[in-house]
């Protein structure tokens, strides 16, 4: 008895041992992931590093993230200052500072909190914050509000391009065309190519790139539109059609350039000060006067071509245009060229304003551009471009009460608002039902 009692007192002692042991190892563990300065670096070839400083002393428990190409990582300064993180590729990546994990009266410079970084010739690069004292700057609600109205306004043209392009095209047929945003994306991939890959300058590098797309919309419309329109193939089939293309297309995209984001030359320009906080790139400026030059060309053609004249008999009434002697085929193969023409255009300046390119940027935008041809009156080329205005403020101006991720559904919320007063949008004519 004796000796089976020691058995059990051993056994128990053993078994203390072991669990005292688990708890120390988990302890230790659990202070050991708190303070971790390195994540992924097991897992992948590829690594970032540096260090985080203040006036020479280093920064501990700092936010350090790293995003591109879809992969997103995040770590903490250990108590010298350093971090590293791994990544999956050999590309371009975004480094961020959190500002928000700094000690009081610690700030970056403006615009230099995020800071791009790419490997050379080695497996790592080093990106290092070295900060100083500083003060915080505080910008008025009213500057603000100036500073974002006026990137509304750009944005809404740049949206505009592309609305009118589908507008048109459901005025003249009826289809709402989900592949419109890879017409968008095509012409900012072809600017890419020929602007980046090929090295020709950009002023020869984006006419082909339009002309391109106004090839691509007429391909489109004689291969594939065409022969359905005659078949007599029914508008939801069409529209069906066109989200299988839709999604066709954008793999095929991103089969070419795979799944980073690339840059077109001059997406780097520095900020002009216009007047009080309003700054804008000359690449905004730029932008903006495009936009309005061509959209003006746009609205003569509709108004004083017999084209364009022709254009808006059909979206009124396709069959009585078809009846006046119009050819209503012609007519519809050019505003699909017109449509892409512009929708490429869109996309070349939607690639300066995100900034990059990417093989699903047309997509980010495509809710948008239905939302303001709804918004405007579905088939009125005049009302996408009102509505394209709206939603263009709307999704900027938002961004002063409601956080940035959530500003297209702001722009998406004030469209059901609208048409809840006014269904048929703001340029829109009512039409009997019955």
């Amino acid at each position: 008895m004796e000796v089976a009692r020691k058995t059990r007192q051993r056994r128990s002692r053993l078994l203390l041992s072991l669990f005292a042991a688990v708890v120390a190892l988990t302890a230790f563990g659990s202070v050991g992931a708190a303070t971790a300065d390195e994540i992924g670096t097991d897992e992948y070839d590829y690594y970032f590093a540096g260090n985080v400083k203040y006036d020479g002393d280093p920064l501990e428990d700092v936010l350090i993230k790293v995003s591109g190409g879809g992969y997103n990582a995040e770590v903490v300064t250990d108590a010298e200052g350093k971090w590293k993180i791994g990544v999956p590729e050999k590309e371009k990546y975004d480094v961020t500072l959190d500002e928000s994990t700094l000690p009081a009266g610690v700030i970056v410079v403006e615009g230099q909190a995020t800071r791009e970084a790419e490997f050379g010739l080695t497996n790592s690069a080093a990106v290092n914050f070295f900060l100083g004292e500083g003060v915080r700057v505080t910008v008025s609600v009213f500057d603000q509000f100036v500073e974002r109205f006026f990137n509304g306004i750009n944005f809404g043209l740049m949206l505009a391009l592309a609305a009118i392009g589908a507008s048109l095209v459901f005025g003249t047929t009826g289809l709402s065309n989900f592949a419109h945003a890879e017409m968008v994306t095509f012409g900012a991939i072809m600017a890419l190519v020929f602007s980046v890959f090929i090295q020709l300058p950009l002023y020869v590098a984006i006419p082909i790139a339009l002309i391109l797309s106004a090839g691509f919309g007429w391909a489109l419309d004689a291969a594939l539109w065409r022969p359905l329109r005659r078949k007599g193939v029914g508008i939801v089939q069409l529209m069906i059609v066109s989200i299988g293309l839709s999604l066709a297309l954008r793999y095929i995209f991103q089969y070419f350039i795979g799944g980073g984001t690339y840059q077109l030359p001059g997406s780097s320009a520095d900020n002009l000060t216009l007047f009080g906080s309003v700054k804008l790139t000359a690449t905004d400026l730029v932008s903006m006067g495009v936009s309005v030059i061509v959209l003006l060309a746009v609205a003569f053609w509709l108004l004083r071509t017999r084209i364009g004249k022709a254009t808006r008999a059909i979206s009124d009434n396709a069959s009585l245009a078809s009846a006046s002697g119009i050819d209503v085929d012609r007519v519809i193969r050019i505003v699909w060229i017109l449509g892409a023409a512009l929708a490429g255009l869109s996309g070349i300046l939607w690639a300066y304003f995100r900034p990059g390119i990417k093989w699903d940027m047309g997509a980010s935008i495509l809710l948008l551009i239905f939302a303001a041809i709804t918004l405007g009156g579905l088939g009125t080329a005049f009302g996408a471009l009102i509505g394209s205005i709206v939603v263009g403020l709307l999704v900027e101006v938002s961004t002063l009460w409601i956080p940035s991720d959530l500003k297209y559904v702001g722009a998406l919320v004030v469209l059901i608002l609208v048409l809840l007063v006014r269904p048929q949008g703001i340029l829109g004519r009512r039409e009997r039902i019955g």
